[in-house]
């Protein structure tokens, strides 16, 4: 493959790199990037690491509504006139994350056309996501919506092989992703270990015949409650 033109701008290079308006940050496990109703003034970019998304109703009752994924940008509402986050970002693991200021992103999708291709094309597939999150709440039963998560955890559907996904996502957390109760989840996730579907190990391993199972609409897979 050709080297790129001197000068040419890379957006990769440009996320993972210090500079004007943008700062690389180290987060430990379980620390908070942002809260619920703290100022909404910078972008962030997630070069390594999982960052688990919740909002927090008045009542105190706490939804996990995302997890990101390397190569994904969160907190990206301020670009859209949010005045305030809307939802609290915390860190499952180490991370290393590009904060780009609000003004300094604006200024990079309006003058690197590449970068704003990159930015668009993550905005449509997200946008894509939430359709396809709330087909699966209206009309999939709780043992597919799991089903359905677990292959996007594990990479099934995207660029490179399916991976392992860390033990720290807790049943709890599926299980508020997915709308049902933690021993729900419990339930599913034996059934499953049962088929064949996955694996524990330290781990949770998800084998192609749960894709198959969901894909083909095998009567292993419930499709109503």
């Amino acid at each position: 493959m050709p080297k790129a033109a001197k000068g040419s701008f890379d957006p990769k290079d440009f996320l993972a790199k210090v500079g004007e308006g943008k700062v690389i940050l180290k987060f430990d496990k379980n620390q908070v990037v942002f809260s619920q109703g703290d100022i909404a003034d910078t972008v962030f970019y997630i070069q390594k690491g999982k960052i688990k998304v919740f909002v927090v109703s008045e009542q105190g009752k706490e939804a996990v509504v995302g997890i990101m994924e390397p190569g994904q940008f969160f907190g990206e509402g301020c670009l859209n006139g949010h005045p305030v986050r809307i939802s609290t970002t915390v860190a499952m693991e180490e991370c290393l994350i590009t904060s780009i200021a609000k003004k300094a992103m604006l200024a990079t999708i309006q003058s690197e056309p590449k970068f704003a291709e990159l930015f668009m094309a993550y905005l449509l597939s997200r946008n894509s996501r939430i359709e396809e999150d709330l087909i699966d709440q209206l009309f999939n039963s709780s043992e597919r919506r799991l089903a359905r998560l677990l292959l996007l955890l594990a990479n099934f559907g995207k660029e490179g092989a399916p991976q392992p996904i860390a033990a720290h996502i807790s049943q709890e957390t599926l299980a508020e992703m997915i709308g049902t109760t933690r021993s729900r989840v419990s339930f599913f996730m034996n059934k499953f270990r049962k088929l064949g579907f996955i694996t524990y190990n330290g781990t949770i391993e998800v084998h192609s015949s749960l894709l198959n199972a969901v894909l083909y609409d095998k009567p292993e897979i419930k499709r109503d409650e």
